[in-house]
């Protein structure tokens, strides 16, 4: 396929599988895809031990990396900030709402003990220390979600002759992000699992491609809901130079995801994938439950706290409900939840990732057959 993308990244059929899941990563880069680790969570130790694996299971096959350095947080220009600090900020209120609300369906809430010198999450130093192990390892491509990259990361880049990537919500994002020097743009609309904004693939993608236009040629990856060979040549015939996705393989059999929350999927539709706050205290798309009710529009609710102050407070309650779901609670079940796109209305069964990678290409190849076929009537 003569698509930039392929070029830059050496890959035949531009599909980007971005997962937390290292088996995830190499099951699609074995199949012809591009699988792209998302990072946020490592320590510079930890991700040199997942890339170690990803080397030794891809063939050889490219892959990337992708970590999440927010421009808008609750702590920015603050330093040496940890994890410690800023469990100190949480209120009582929000500590006792987050407590009772799991006690109503027989979930013990337990927490667990960090390091005194824990970073916070999303930190940006460690994300560049992350980075910068990850460059010990062939990663073809670095990428970074909810703003600009920071020089630094770019140079990296440059340095070591890998494209940058940057995820987008609006035009004005993109513009800012050709401005700084990324490489490739991952136009994301609002179907799309985890942080996204308010519009839609099919109208965001085009206007970007057209705003870009007139100042630099950037390739555009169409992100969203795109769950299907046939949305992805849709997103190609827009202009798009291949497809970003992320939700679709939550449901594989080498996903991190629990089986409770596959079944979940597989029994949802696309209005069940709602922008809450509960999570990590930005709108992020996910998998409607109580708890993204209780945030939302419960009476007393005492409102999501700012990020990275959210993404603490939930992350011990979200282990507390699994664990508990894991363990038989029935009632559990009603609060597990995560990160999923719009498109999950189209999940009908478990899979493995190499066999959704065969679908989408046979998929892809069908749409454009049936569009020439158009054409030339």
């Amino acid at each position: 396929m003569k698509s930039p993308v392929c070029e830059m990244l050496g890959i035949e059929f531009p599909l980007l599988a971005f997962s937390h899941c290292r088996d995830v990563v190499a099951a699609v880069s074995r199949a012809g895809g591009f699988g792209v680790l998302g990072a946020t969570t490592h320590s510079a130790a930890s991700i040199e031990q997942e890339l170690k694996w990803i080397d030794d299971h891809v063939d050889g096959k490219p892959y990337g990396l992708d970590v999440l350095i927010p421009e808008n947080i609750s702590t920015a220009g603050e330093k040496d900030v940890t994890w410690k600090s800023l469990e100190a900020r949480i209120s009582n209120e929000h500590r006792a709402f987050t407590r009772n609300l799991l006690n109503k369906y027989g979930i013990e809430l337990t927490t667990t003990e960090v390091d005194a010198d824990q970073p916070q999450p999303f930190d940006a130093q460690c994300a560049l220390e992350v980075l910068e192990a990850s460059f010990r390892h062939p990663i073809r491509l670095i990428a970074n979600a909810l703003g600009v990259p920071p020089k630094a990361m770019i140079e990296m880049g440059r340095k070591h002759g890998v494209p940058v990537a940057a995820l987008i919500g609006a035009k004005e994002h993109a513009l800012r992000q050709v401005a700084a020097g990324v490489d490739i743009l991952v136009v994301q609309g609002t179907e799309a699992g985890g942080h996204c904004g308010e519009v839609s693939t099919m109208v965001l993608v085009p206007e970007v491609i057209k705003a870009i236009k007139p100042i630099r040629d950037v390739p555009v990856l169409a992100a969203g809901g795109i769950m299907t060979g046939r949305q992805m040549a849709a997103c190609m015939a827009m202009g798009a130079a291949g497809v970003w996705t992320g939700s679709v393989w939550l449901a594989t059999i080498e996903s991190e995801t629990s089986e409770i929350f596959r079944e979940k999927m597989i029994a949802a539709s696309s209005r069940d994938a709602v922008r809450s706050r509960g999570r990590t205290g930005k709108p992020a798309r996910q998998l409607r439950s109580v708890w993204t009710d209780a945030w939302d529009r419960g009476p007393d609710s005492p409102g999501a706290l700012p990020m990275p102050l959210q993404s603490i407070l939930s992350r011990d309650a979200f282990d507390s409900i699994d664990r508990a779901a894991a363990a038989g609670n029935a009632r559990a079940r009603d609060l597990v939840s995560y990160f999923v796109g719009q498109g999950v209305g189209l999940i009908d069964s478990v899979k493995s990732a190499g066999a959704v990678v065969q679908e989408f290409k046979e998929d892809f190849v069908e749409a454009v057959e049936h569009m020439n076929a158009l054409v030339a009537e």
